[in-house]
């Protein structure tokens, strides 16, 4: 079962995923409007499947307190970011889960080198960091907006003219050091239409409950939407790697985004297999003793062991 619930993820994912190695150009080569012939009935079905998924493969990461992982999800304003983790994660235990979303840095974080505020959040081993934007920031923002790049404090030598292909070299140094120390990385862009856009801002005019998160300069941003899909593409192209591959999952259908955001953590959390920890013959000799004690306290008329019976119940009945 398992074995064919991991097939279908693999098979749903697999156009999603970006190629180390090669030029992307988003308007060619991702449909934000791609939903793989699934209805949105069937939709609902998968990512409850998901959502079921995380919760079991999520006990087992955190049980065997060995590998970490860290899920970026970048995205355009209103490209669904905020729903997406919500949906996606509202079968998991949020001892387990840390969110952060970063954004303008502070001047205490302009004091440190750019990775450096991220850095502060990564997951600890049995957890799961989300960054609600990322690292990735340092390429896109930055780079559509030099005058944030000024306000780095960065010394004439580090802003020559390959400063971006350096951040790139940077950036994927620094997630094959997270790879290779066990830390799984998920990157995941929601790749949302212009017209998609337009629409998602007006209904926030529209509906006096989605008031609070609008913002007039999420409309003045669409003013360099050519310069973000060159930066997106430029990002992709150079930073989607064998260890930490990028996603571009088509955002136009909400839906669809959370099915595929899912499928991405499911998959890899499915490829770390982690287990639950096996325990040596001593521990288990104190599980015999602490059970017959327990058995004995057992009061009169009821079972020695309550679950046990239960359980055998349920076989009997299950004959």
């Amino acid at each position: 079962m398992a074995d064919k619930r991991a097939e279908r993820i693999a098979r749903l994912i697999a156009p999603l995923r970006v190629p180390p190695g090669t030029e992307v150009d988003l308007a060619r080569d991702y449909d934000p409007r791609y939903k793989a012939h699934l209805k949105k009935r069937e939709g609902r079905e998968l990512l409850a499947v998901g959502v079921e998924l995380l919760a079991e493969y999520q006990a087992r990461l955190a049980a065997q307190d060995t590998y970490g992982v860290l899920f970026c999800l970048q995205a355009l304003d209103a490209g669904g970011k905020d729903g997406t983790i919500r949906h996606v994660m509202s079968g998991i235990n949020p001892q387990g889960v840390h969110v952060s979303s970063f954004k303008v840095p502070s001047a205490e974080e302009l004091d440190h080198d750019y990775l450096w505020r991220y850095a502060r959040r990564l997951p600890a081993r049995g957890d799961i960091a989300v960054f609600n934007r990322s690292h990735y920031e340092e390429v896109l923002v930055v780079r559509v907006h030099p005058d944030v790049l000024d306000r780095q404090q960065l010394p004439p030598k580090a802003r020559g003219k390959g400063i971006w292909k350096r951040r790139y070299r940077e950036i994927n140094d620094w997630e094959r050091h997270l790879t290779d120390n066990g830390f799984a990385v998920v990157k995941i862009f929601l790749n949302l239409s212009r017209e998609e856009q337009r629409t998602r801002f007006l209904k926030r005019i529209d509906l006096p409950e989605k008031n609070w998160k609008f913002s007039a300069a999420d409309v003045r941003e669409r003013r360099y939407w050519d310069d973000y899909q060159r930066a997106f593409s430029e990002m992709l192209s150079a930073t989607s790697t064998k260890r930490a591959p990028w996603y571009v999952v088509p955002a136009d259908r909400k839906w669809f985004a959370r099915i595929c955001a899912s499928a991405v953590l499911v998959h890899t959390l499915m490829e770390i297999d982690p287990q639950y920890p096996v325990i040596g013959e001593r521990a288990r000799a104190d599980l015999r003793t602490a059970r017959r004690e327990l058995e004995e306290q057992a009061p009169e008329g009821a079972p020695a062991d309550p679950y046990a019976a239960e359980r055998d119940r349920r076989a009997r009945t299950e004959e």
